[in-house]
C-alpha cells in the first residue's frame, strides 16, 4: 500500500514536471554551440552612437535592397511585420536586422509553417534562415588590373549566407539574418500567415509575423527557365578549399551542394575545359583539362574522356542539360599542354591559330572528339567555346573547325564585335555591357534560334555583382536582359574562390567579389539570390508578355504598352538614381495590376 502512494505521489510528480518542462518549451530554446569560423576584423570608422541604444538585443525587420553596416546602428523603423507576393514556385527573400551595444550569445531565430485561414499550409522545411557574414571588400577605383591591397579603401561588406542555427553577436555590432521562401509548385493560392521567434541565450526575445500572398500564377521548374544563365563552373576551387583530391568520391561530395544550388537558380551550361590553364591560370584556382592528351611514341594521339564525361553526367543529373561549353581551343597566350609518352614528361607548347603546328596539334583531337559526343549523345550540345579572341584567331580557328568538326557550334565572349564576321558559326554570342546586337542581326539569330546574351566583368562599374555593389544592381540585371532584348547573361566566375574568400573577397587584379558569386561549403550570397530574383522576374516578364500579346481587348493592349514602358526604364548603362524604386514598380506590376484577369 505504501508502494502504491509513493508511486502515485512519484508520477503525479513526473507528471507535474513534464507539464511545467512543455510550458517552458514555448518560452525558451535550448541553448546551442554556435562556434563557426572567425570573421575579419579591420579598422573601421563608426559614426553612430551606441550608448543611445536600448539594452539588450534589438531587430527589426529590414530591407533586401540595403547593405547594413556591421558597426554601424542600422537606420531602420523598426516593425515585427512582413508582407511579399509570390508566384508559385518562386523563391522570395526578406531580411531581419540584429543588433546590440551589448555582447549577446546564442542568437536563434524559429519560423513556424506557412499556414491560411483555410488550413493550406506550406511547411518551413521550405524556408531558410541564415546569418548574413561580412566580407573584407575594396571599391572599384579603375575596375581591372593589378591591385595593391594598400592603395584601394576597405570596409567590411555583409554578403555571404551562412549555414548555421544560431550565431553570438559581438558588442555595438549589427548582424543581418536573409529569409528565402521557396514557394511549392503545388501551394494553394492565397494569404499564409508564419511566425518567426527570436531567441537568445535560449530565452526567447522577439516575435516577428511573416504575410505571405501566394498568386495564382506558377512559374515553370527551373529547368524549363528560358534565361540563359551561364556562370562558369571551377570545381578545382571547390577541391582546395574542401581540402580533396580533385574527382574523388569526396569531391563530387562537396560539389554536389554547390552546383545544386546553381542549378536551382536556371543554369543552362556546363562548363568544362579541353586542355590546362584555358585563361593562362588567372585565378587562385588554375584549370586543369577534364581530358588527358597524350602522345604515344608512334606519334599517334590517346585521349582519355573519364573526368570529362563524369563532370559532364554529374552536371546533368543536377538538371544543367542545354548546353556544354568547352574551353579552349585559343587560350590565353596560345600555350597547350600534353603527356608525351616518349619523353615521359609533361611538354608545354604555344601554337597559334592558323599555324601547322596547331593544327597538328587539333586535328586528331577534334576527330576523335566528335566521335566521342556522338558514342555519348552530346554532339548537338556541345560547343567549342572562346573567351574575347581576337578576329584574326577566331577566323583561323572556326576554319578549323568547319573542315574536321563542322557539327560542333561554337559559344564566344565577343569583346570585339566581330561576330558579324561569321554570322552562322556563333551558336552562342555573347557581348560585353553596352555592348549592342544590331536589330536586323538580332532578328537573324533569334530566327536561327542562336542565343544571345550579355556580360559584365571588371571593366562595368554598374550593374555588378562586386561585395560592395549594391543588392539591387544584381536584381537589376533580370530585368536590363529583357529590356534590351537578349536571352540571358552571362558571369564569368561562379565560384573561383579567392584564397581565403570567406573573410576577404579581395584579389590581386580585380575588384573585390570578381571572382565568385558564392562562398565555399556552399554557402550563398546576398549578390547570389538577388540575381536568381532577377531571372525569375525575367521569366515573369516572359510570361505575362505572351499573356498580353495574346489578349486582343483594349485593357490587354494597355497593360502590354505599360510592360513595355516599364521595361524601357531598364533599358539603361548607367545606375538610376530611383532603381529601387524602378524595381519596385516592375515587381507590383507583375505580381498584381498584369494578373488581372489573367489565369
Amino acid at each position: 500500500m505504501r508502494l502504491t502512494i509513493k508511486h502515485t505521489i512519484q508520477n503525479a510528480l513526473i507528471s507535474l514536471f513534464t507539464i511545467v518542462t512543455l510550458v517552458s518549451c514555448t518560452q525558451q530554446s535550448v541553448q546551442k554551440d554556435c562556434s563557426t569560423y572567425e570573421e575579419a576584423k579591420i579598422p573601421v570608422e563608426v559614426t553612430t552612437d551606441w550608448t543611445a541604444v536600448s539594452a539588450g538585443l534589438q531587430a527589426s525587420i529590414g530591407s533586401i535592397d540595403n547593405l547594413y553596416m556591421q558597426h554601424e546602428v542600422p537606420e531602420v523603423a523598426q516593425s515585427a511585420n512582413w508582407s511579399g507576393r509570390a508566384w508559385k514556385s518562386e523563391r522570395i527573400s526578406a531580411q531581419i536586422v540584429l543588433w546590440s551595444k551589448e555582447s549577446v550569445p546564442s542568437v536563434e531565430l524559429k519560423l513556424s509553417d506557412f499556414k491560411t485561414e483555410n488550413g493550406a499550409t506550406i511547411s518551413a522545411d521550405n524556408t531558410q534562415t541564415r546569418f548574413v557574414r561580412y566580407v573584407i571588400t575594396d571599391e572599384f577605383a579603375g575596375g581591372c588590373g593589378h591591385r595593391k591591397p594598400e592603395d584601394f579603401a576597405q570596409s567590411l561588406s555583409p554578403d555571404a549566407l551562412d549555414n548555421v542555427d544560431c550565431m553570438n553577436i559581438n558588442a555595438e555590432t549589427t548582424r543581418p539574418v536573409w529569409i528565402s521562401i521557396d514557394v511549392p509548385s503545388d501551394a494553394v493560392a492565397g494569404n499564409y500567415t508564419a511566425n518567426l521567434e527570436l531567441f537568445a541565450n535560449g530565452k526567447k526575445k522577439q516575435s516577428f509575423t511573416l504575410n505571405l500572398n501566394v498568386l495564382d500564377k506558377t512559374l515553370p521548374h527551373y529547368t524549363d527557365w528560358s534565361f540563359h544563365l551561364d556562370l562558369w563552373q571551377n570545381p578545382y576551387a571547390v577541391a582546395r578549399t574542401e581540402g580533396v583530391e580533385p574527382w574523388s568520391e569526396a569531391h563530387w561530395e562537396a560539389l554536389k551542394p554547390a552546383m545544386q544550388m546553381l542549378a536551382n537558380a536556371g543554369q543552362k551550361v556546363i562548363t568544362a575545359t579541353l586542355n590546362k590553364r584555358p585563361w593562362n591560370g588567372q585565378t587562385e584556382d588554375p584549370f586543369d583539362s577534364m581530358i588527358e592528351w597524350k602522345k604515344k611514341t608512334d606519334g599517334t594521339w590517346e585521349y582519355d574522356y573519364t573526368a570529362f564525361d563524369n563532370w559532364v553526367e554529374f552536371m546533368m543529373d543536377l538538371g544543367i542539360t542545354k548546353q556544354i561549353n568547352c574551353y579552349s581551343m585559343v587560350p590565353w597566350g596560345n600555350i597547350f599542354f600534353y603527356f608525351d609518352e616518349e619523353t615521359n614528361e609533361e611538354v608545354k607548347m604555344t601554337a597559334a591559330p592558323g599555324t601547322k603546328e596547331y593544327a597538328e596539334l587539333w586535328k586528331p583531337f577534334l576527330i576523335d572528339f566528335t566521335k566521342h559526343l556522338k558514342t555519348k549523345g552530346w554532339e548537338n550540345k556541345t560547343l567549342i567555346a572562346m573567351d574575347e579572341r581576337l578576329p584574326d584567331e577566331m577566323k583561323a580557328v572556326l576554319s578549323l573547325l568547319n573542315e574536321i568538326a563542322p557539327s560542333l557550334g561554337v559559344a564566344l565572349a565577343d569583346n570585339q564585335k566581330s561576330y558579324k564576321l561569321y554570322p552562322d558559326q556563333l551558336v552562342d554570342l555573347c557581348v560585353a555591357h553596352g555592348a549592342t546586337v544590331d536589330a536586323e542581326d538580332r532578328a537573324y539569330r533569334a530566327e536561327k534560334n542562336y542565343v544571345t546574351t550579355w556580360y559584365v566583368c571588371c571593366v562595368e562599374k554598374f550593374p555588378n555583382t562586386h561585395t560592395f555593389s549594391q543588392p539591387t544592381e544584381a536584381a537589376f540585371i533580370g530585368w536590363y536582359t529583357m529590356a534590351a532584348d537578349f536571352d540571358g547573361f552571362l558571369r564569368w566566375a561562379y565560384n573561383s574562390y579567392t584564397k581565403d574568400a570567406l573573410v576577404d573577397s579581395r584579389f590581386r587584379t580585380w575588384p573585390a567579389g570578381e571572382c565568385f558569386l558564392v562562398y565555399p561549403n556552399a554557402r550563398s550570397s546576398i549578390r547570389f539570390e538577388r540575381l536568381m530574383e532577377g531571372v525569375q522576374d525575367a521569366e515573369k516578364i516572359r510570361i505575362v508578355r505572351n499573356e498580353l500579346e495574346k489578349d486582343a481587348s483594349a485593357k490587354g493592349k494597355q497593360k502590354l504598352t505599360k510592360l513595355n514602358e516599364i521595361l524601357e526604364a531598364f533599358n539603361v548603362l548607367e545606375r538610376p538614381e530611383n532603381i529601387k524604386e524602378m524595381l519596385a514598380n516592375g515587381k507590383e506590376f507583375l505580381n498584381n495590376e498584369a494578373l488581372f484577369n489573367l489565369k
